[in-house]
């Protein structure tokens, strides 16, 4: 097979999402069912963390063990990475090793370099730019609980950070459009994205008009790792952006909401939009392991 890496959500197709999102409702089903599924039998994952995670290492480690395989975790404190050893030289030794890599970092420009010396392929588990995994996730769980996301409508209420920029991707990509409202300032950035159909977004200033009609509601903290100084600016540019009651009552009837957690109930959503019945946010971080394990085995198998 041509190696092939995931740094970001358009490195795939819409027939390889296609065949993801039906090989994780397969392999889901018989994780539920307690059927093994061990495709990547002595196989070996490492984990690289520069940036905290809860659900990015649970869902990483606990489903590379479910298809068979071992897991190492690395951090930038207890390997060569943290103490100056170039990128490159990293990714030509791990690479050697394991057969997979997961990196969860800063910037896109560190992970892009380490896969253009890796031989094996390498997965991003967040940087600054983008989250391609957890829209991976997001979608599958709209599939499940609505069916197709094609010519559907997503909001998109809070910061224009990586997770909007994926966003964005997977709207041009899988033919829905992105209802996007930020505070000025923090605005989506297409070019970075590299959106070459503006069609696929909108913006609006205000976030009630935003939801309005939209099928999906969903947003994230207003401030990301690495932001944590910009805090107490951030926190009044974005009080009219909370997720509430009214901007659900605004989209759809039977509208999800998504949030890819941690959330601040009472700052980017309020607790009766998080703990309500149209939430899918549990389901939605399950579902993380489910199609990261369906990127795993599609990554060194292929299509099976």
């Amino acid at each position: 097979m041509r190696l092939k890496h995931y740094l970001q959500f358009k490195d795939l197709s819409a027939a390889e999402y296609s065949y993801l999102f039906e090989r994780a409702a397969l392999i889901k089903k018989k994780f539920k069912t307690y059927e093994k599924h061990h495709p990547l039998a002595d196989r070996t994952l490492a984990l690289i963390f520069e940036k905290a995670s809860t659900r990015t290492r649970v869902s990483f480690e606990a489903g590379m063990y479910q298809l068979g395989g071992s897991v190492v975790h690395l951090t930038s404190g207890d390997s060569q990475m943290g103490r100056a050893e170039p990128i490159a030289d990293s990714a030509r030794v791990i690479s050697r090793m394991v057969d997979l890599v997961m990196i969860r970092t800063y910037e896109q420009s560190k992970l892009e370099a380490f896969a253009a010396h890796s031989r094996v392929p390498v997965i991003n588990g967040l940087t600054n730019e983008f989250h391609p995994c957890q829209i991976l996730a997001d979608i599958f769980t709209y599939i499940e609980q609505r069916g197709s996301i094609q010519g559907r409508v997503v909001a998109w209420v809070g910061d224009g950070n990586n997770m909007a920029n994926t966003w964005l991707q997977a709207a041009e990509l899988l033919g829905f459009t992105v209802h996007v409202s930020t505070p000025s300032g923090y605005e989506v950035k297409p070019e970075l994205a590299g959106i070459v159909n503006p069609a696929c977004y909108r913006v609006f200033q205000d976030p009630h008009a935003a939801c309005a009609g939209a099928d999906l509601v969903t947003t994230d903290v207003w401030t990301s790792m690495g932001f944590e100084a910009e805090n107490e600016v951030r926190r009044a540019a974005f009080a009219r952006w909370c997720v509430d009651a009214d901007m659900l009552r605004a989209a759809q009837p039977n509208a999800l909401f998504m949030h890819c957690l941690p959330a601040h109930r009472g700052e980017e959503v309020s607790a009766e939009v998080l703990d309500g019945p149209q939430s899918v946010v549990w389901d939605e971080a399950e579902n993380r392991m489910h199609v990261q394990k369906a990127l795993l085995e599609f990554l060194l198998l292929g299509q099976l």
